[in-house]
């Protein structure tokens, strides 16, 4: 298998984890290290650090009952990135960003995930 469709392969089967909720599966695509960073200034923002964080982090997004709809896998030469488009309702509060989710690989896991937005405020607003 070449190394994009490892990449893509990995990418793919991250969100499917992430949809389904199998922590445990995302997890195992982690190295212990892994980092997970996001702007704003909520609940969600900053830089989990260690795979056990990330995986919390993926844990607290998903309580809030996002729809991950994936868009693109994007490949570099040794990474990955996910396009996706976020929406949710809390009450009367919307969420509807778009993101890239771009992930650094290291021995064919993720070690580090920057996530960039659309819409930081929207993302303030809905993650209090």
């Amino acid at each position: 298998m070449a190394q994009y469709e490892v990449q893509h392969q990995l990418g793919k089967t991250f969100h499917a984890h992430l949809t389904a909720g199998d922590w445990e599966g995302i997890r195992s695509l982690l190295t212990d290290d892994a980092t997970w960073t996001l702007p704003g200034d909520n609940t969600i923002s900053g830089t989990a650090v260690g795979a056990d964080a990330v995986v919390e982090r993926a844990k607290k997004i998903a309580s809030y009952g996002l729809r991950f709809e994936l868009l693109h896998i994007l490949v570099s030469r040794e990474n990955m990135a996910l396009s996706l488009h976020n929406t949710a309702r809390r009450g009367e509060v919307r969420l509807d960003e778009y993101l890239s989710t771009v992930c650094r690989l290291r021995d064919g896991k993720i070690a580090s995930i920057e996530t960039y937005l659309s819409d930081v405020p929207g993302m303030n607003a809905f993650f209090v």
